[in-house]
């Protein structure tokens, strides 16, 4: 299993590394720990759950207190990881819940399926390597407007990637 964890300002992008996993947990929990507020869970099975999962991360965004320009980012990043869940995996889910570290608040996103998985995470990540319809370009562009962005994947055993953008 790969894990890819990186972070990085607007523009730019470094890797913290890789290391090994043994098996992928779905990272979507069942319930909402006491203290902390409930999450949007979207399915996702086809392009209207994609504009579903826009529209929720929209509204989360909003209510969070990003300026218009950052809710454009985080909507444009979501898109781009559940359009590649309806073309490569078919199926799977987004949550979307407000976040905090320490005195910073910000949303995070977790999208997860049960595909394939990907075979060549660094490759993906390389605008225009293996652009097929844009697919694959979206992960990079989605890395690149959120202030963390982390993949963990195994190949027959599906995708987990999670985002965060943090209010200034």
């Amino acid at each position: 299993m790969k894990v890819m964890h990186t972070k990085h300002g607007a523009g730019g992008g470094s890797h913290r590394g890789w290391v090994s996993a043994e098996t992928l947990k779905n990272p979507l929990p069942e319930e909402v720990p006491q203290g902390q507020e409930a999450a949007a869970r979207v399915p996702i099975l086809s392009t209207a759950d994609v504009v579903a999962a826009r529209k929720t991360c929209r509204l989360s965004a909003m209510e969070a207190g990003f300026s218009d320009a950052e809710v454009t980012s985080i909507v444009t990043a979501i898109s781009e990881v559940a359009r590649n869940i309806v073309e490569y995996a078919h199926s799977g889910e987004v949550l979307i819940k407000k976040t905090q570290r320490g005195t910073r608040r910000g949303l995070k996103i977790i999208a997860a399926d049960n595909g394939p998985g990907i075979r060549d995470v660094r490759g993906i990540m390389e605008p225009g390597v293996f652009g097929n319809r844009g697919g694959c370009m979206g992960l990079s562009r989605a890395k690149w407007l959120m202030d963390t962005f982390d993949i963990v994947t195994k190949p027959g055993r599906g995708t987990t990637i999670t985002m965060v953008k943090w209010l200034d």
